[in-house]
């Protein structure tokens, strides 16, 4: 089969590398799309030392499941993280920061950017018929989203700024507004303020003055010094900043201030599949308007190029070979 390989800090296409063979609890999945996100372009910087076949949003058929045979054909969707079930953190019902995990195209196992891919029959969700390709391989970045609403309690009362209106801020943007509440995406770019006032979500300005410590709920999703500062700001006494982003090395910020104005700190990473694709399935979000261009495999390396740019959106990989 065909890949992206990535070896220090290096992306190759490499050619007739062996189909990956199913462990017992595995399918083997054939990719029919997958798409590019931060992180990716975050590990090919260097953010986590990773060798490997790189990608982990996908859309994809179970071809092959010997301890489930009657799921072969089943078009799918796969949750990242592999966990083992048995060390002290999967028991207490954490199983993504399970101590011995491994995550798809990120930390020791393989990705979506190939023609084929393996992972647990417990990870693979089925895509309803409603959904077309297009729109569900958001379904990890869109389950991310949501994760936010999992560990923070938001109702239409609260204030809540996004900081940065790229791929994952709009994703955050589409789902928060379905609460209610009061909400504004800062936004750099005339396209991502396009599409926010296409689905009826405010922007504004990074300098406008509403931003100074206004906000119950801040979001970073910028993923740099900057837009973390502009959350610092916006957020108020005793009010929540959720950093929704990998950052590269030491950011600085001052925790003296974090205890005196009692600022909530909370990271968010992974969220679960099921409600994502619900809200897929009954169209309250339409993530289909952030694809910019659909490369083949055999183009990732331009892909990649494309997708670094600034204020680029969603490229998609297809597989040739299918």
């Amino acid at each position: 089969m065909q890949c992206l390989w990535l070896e220090n800090n290096v992306i190759i296409i490499k050619d007739n590398i062996d189909i990956p063979k199913p462990l017992e609890g595995e399918a083997l999945v054939r990719v029919r799309i997958a798409g590019i996100c931060a992180t990716d372009l975050e590990l090919v910087n260097g953010y986590y030392s990773y060798t490997g076949i790189l990608g982990h949003e996908f859309v994809g058929e179970i071809v092959q499941a010997a301890d489930a045979p009657e799921r072969i054909g089943e078009r799918v969707v796969g949750e990242i993280n592999t966990v083992c079930g048995s060390c002290e953190t999967c028991l207490r019902g954490d199983g993504i920061h399970c101590e011995r995990r491994t995550v798809l195209g990120i930390v020791n196992r393989d990705g979506a950017f190939a023609d084929y891919l393996c992972l647990p029959l417990k990870n693979l969700h089925p895509v309803p018929v409603s959904v077309p390709d297009e729109a569900a391989v958001f379904t990890e970045p869109l389950a991310a989203a949501l994760a936010i609403q999992e560990q923070v309690k938001i109702s239409a009362n609260d204030r809540v700024l996004i900081v940065g209106a790229g791929r994952l801020g709009q994703l955050i943007a589409q789902t928060l507004v379905l609460t209610g509440c009061d909400l504004q995406v800062v936004a750099r770019y005339d396209k991502q303020r396009e599409i926010l006032a296409a689905r009826k979500i405010s922007w504004i300005d990074e300098k406008t003055q509403k931003i100074m410590r206004n906000f119950d709920v801040v979001i970073e999703a910028t993923g740099s010094a900057g837009g973390l500062s502009l959350a610092r700001h916006a957020v108020r006494p005793r009010g929540t900043i959720i950093l929704k982003s990998t950052y590269k090395g030491s950011i600085s910020i001052d925790l003296s201030a974090i205890v005196v104005d009692e600022i909530s700190l909370v990271g968010s990473r992974c969220g679960a599949f099921a409600p994502a694709l619900r809200l897929l399935e009954k169209n309250l979000v339409d993530p289909t308007m952030l694809i910019d261009k659909y490369f083949s495999l055999d183009d990732a390396l331009q892909a990649f190029e494309f997708v670094a740019r600034r204020g680029a959106f969603k490229v998609l990989l297809i597989p040739l070979r299918q």
